[in-house]
């Protein structure tokens, strides 16, 4: 009956994973898969998720299944986090948003909506992007193209080329853009390119869809918001999805959210009513776990301020281990250019290793990274740090 299926390639970031793990060397590092470690090599349990669990082991609540947009706390909270608590739009009732499975139901169910009610539309991506995008939105049966980001050249940003090229494209275009902590590059608009890049994406009628899978990791979280909340003010409709798996360390809670700004609550409204049906199409409803603990923090004062705090730790703790690795870089191969260590920003930053000597850092010295040279610097630590280091000067010494 199935003998003509072929087999799964594998996801490169979850073999990469599964490798490191049979991996019996004593000293190696994985800085490939977007997880956040401590100091200690660990996925920490944030103090303020642990008061909620304790808060909710109290209530013995019942398990039962949550409305097809998801709890209306956590959508209430999510929202003020987005978009700010004075946004014009939240305030206007002009913001459907949705409960998601994690970021990818975010992105899936809004591929979903585009797909139907923008029929012929197609979604352009940053050249490069995280791998799944392309993955979610053709598997929804929207058309991906890639408009340019990365400079290799420079190991910075395009952004004359990517603005023409978006200039250029037909109006309704979705074009998926990353507010911060641009995955995989680590390099991020400032606020005057997105400036510019908003009065494009407004003249020519175009869709934006932001996808925020790491607020409070680049500057903070009302910083990295920034841009949506510019789209706001800008007057532009758009869709916002956005993940609680790294800032709130619940990876396998799958919490997330989308939500799409309309010129008016009628709209809104609408627009909610087609999120649900698509949810009920996809998978039914929101799981519940997750959304009650971020919930339970974002809706208590005390306990979103320690929130806050052990986000901003984190943050400091990727930007200090990224000063570490290049100030250890620079010693080891003095006039190299190690700066876009500091000037990118969140969990990854893009190395311009190539594949070789990726598998080189792998294979010889136990680091693992993606192929693309994508490193993960959320997996450094004090401890795996000098080892890391030398094994990548070792590679680049090989280059030169």
């Amino acid at each position: 009956m199935f003998a003509h299926i072929p087999a799964y390639a594998g996801d490169p970031i979850l073999s990469l994973m599964e490798a490191y793990q049979a991996d019996s060397r004593r000293q190696k590092a994985n800085l490939s898969i977007g997880l956040y470690y401590d100091d200690d090599g660990r996925i920490p349990v944030l103090g303020s998720v642990g008061a909620a669990v304790l808060q909710l082991a109290e209530q013995h609540g019942p398990h039962t299944y949550l409305p097809m947009e998801g709890m209306a706390p956590y959508r209430h909270a999510l929202q003020q986090l987005v978009f700010g608590s004075d946004s014009p739009a939240l305030k206007e009732k002009r913001v459907a948003t949705i409960q998601s499975v994690g970021g990818s139901g975010a992105l899936r169910i809004g591929a979903e909506f585009l797909k139907l009610y923008f029929p012929g539309c197609a979604v352009w991506i940053s050249d490069p992007s995280w791998e799944n995008h392309q993955v979610l939105f053709a598997g929804a049966g929207v058309a991906v193209h890639t408009y340019p980001y990365y400079d290799p050249q420079t190991n910075g940003l395009r952004f004359g080329e990517m603005l023409a090229t978006i200039r250029g494209l037909p109006a309704r275009s979705v074009v998926l853009l990353q507010p911060s902590c641009h995955n995989p590059t680590g390099i991020d608009l400032s606020r005057e390119q997105w400036a510019e890049l908003i009065e494009v994406l407004r003249q020519h009628g175009l869709i934006p869809f932001l996808d925020m899978a790491y607020q409070g990791f680049g500057h903070g979280l009302e910083e990295d918001a920034w841009p949506v909340r510019a789209l706001v003010d800008a007057g532009v409709s758009f869709l916002v999805s956005n993940s609680f798996s790294k800032n709130f360390s619940l990876y396998g809670e799958r919490c997330g959210g989308l939500s799409v700004v309309t010129p008016n609550e009628d709209e809104a409204n609408r627009v909610l009513g087609q999120l649900k049906a698509a949810v009920r199409r996809v998978y039914s409803s929101p799981p519940l776990h997750g959304a009650r603990l971020i919930s339970t923090v974002l809706c208590d004062p005390a306990l979103a301020g320690q929130w806050a705090a052990e986000v901003a730790q984190m943050r400091e703790r990727i930007a200090r281990m990224r000063r570490s690795l290049r100030e250890r870089l620079e010693a080891s191969l003095p006039g190299a250019p190690f700066d876009y260590l500091t000037t990118q920003r969140g969990m990854f930053s893009y190395t311009g290793l190539s594949g070789p000597e990726a598998d080189c850092l792998r294979e010889a010295h136990g680091v693992y990274v993606l192929r693309s040279g994508r490193l993960c610097v959320a997996g450094l630590n004090d401890t795996n740090l000098e080892h890391v280091a030398h094994a990548m000067a070792t590679v680049l010494r090989a280059r030169c």
